[in-house]
């Protein structure tokens, strides 16, 4: 009963991050061509071995995390969030909101380009994937009901970043 509850009460959340995109659908929109991956696994089973067993589920076969459960969700620490799959440099602080959507959210990447964004048809709604530009580790999604300036939402699975602290 419980399982059935969380699966209902993810589904709700999911939806709730449904929208139309501006582009049509199966077009992928690349903010820049992946970079050198050195150092990188190179096959599944050297991520797997990398990764613990939720970095892995999310990271390289594109899960989600169950929405208010994430780490980073309430975090406000100064510092940098990083891609847990290789360490790059993502999102900065300076640019976290609370959207109130269950997942950590940003309103701009930290650098154009870090960031690789391609349409998603899955779950039957359109969306926008996000993945790290290095090494294509999925993210979680961006929308375009961003409260700030940008306009943008980056919502992202606190398993898939880590954070660095600004030096003091």
């Amino acid at each position: 009963m419980k399982k059935m509850l969380g699966l209902v009460l993810m589904f709700m959340s999911l939806q709730a991050c449904g929208q139309q995109p501006k582009q049509t659908p199966n077009q992928t929109i690349v903010t820049t061509e992946t970079k050198t991956m050195d150092n990188l696994p190179t096959t599944e089973a050297e991520w797997k071995a990398k990764l613990t067993e939720d970095e892995y589920y999310i990271l390289r076969q594109k899960g989600t995390e169950r929405p208010y459960t994430g780490k980073f969700l309430m975090h406000n620490e100064k510092g940098m969030y990083t891609c847990r799959g290789c360490g790059a440099p993502l999102f900065s602080s300076d640019s976290k909101f609370d959207s109130h959507c269950g997942w950590p959210s940003f309103d701009k990447e930290v650098k154009a380009g870090v960031i690789k964004e391609t349409v998603d048809n899955t779950l039957g709604m359109r969306r926008i994937e996000i993945t790290c530009a290095k090494c294509g580790g999925h993210l979680g999604h961006v929308f375009d009901d961003g409260p700030t300036d940008t306009g943008l939402r980056y919502c992202v699975n606190s398993v898939s970043i880590g954070f660095e602290a600004a030096k003091k």
